[in-house]
């Protein structure tokens, strides 16, 4: 999982509350399943900007999920705010499971 990032610390703390928020169909993080693509943090404008995915466009629970992210990201960097976008380009694809996510699958 390479998250791309501007700030290795604040990336580690949003990356630690995100293990918090699941897909609920496949029972695994959204960091264990890779679909955070990005965190960036600007200070000055007091604003974190996350770029993340579904692993697909037509995922019943899509609103739910980034919900659950923005929410979370917000709660941990509470003076901020908090930009979440979606993306499906690249396209999720199973490569993009942490090794501790495939062995929760048992793959």
């Amino acid at each position: 999982m390479n998250v791309i990032t501007n700030n290795n610390l604040q990336c580690t703390v949003a990356l630690a509350t995100l293990q918090d928020v699941y897909d609920p169909e496949i029972g695994l993080n959204v960091v264990d399943l890779g679909l955070i693509y990005q965190l960036d943090f600007d200070d000055e404008q007091k604003e974190v900007f996350c770029s993340m995915t579904l692993t697909t466009q037509f995922c019943p629970m899509g609103e739910s999920i980034t919900d659950g992210v923005r929410t979370k990201l917000q709660d941990c960097f509470a003076a901020y705010k908090v930009n979440v976008q979606l993306t499906f380009d690249p396209p999720w694809n199973y490569e993009l499971i942490s090794e501790g996510g495939k062995k929760y699958l048992n793959h």
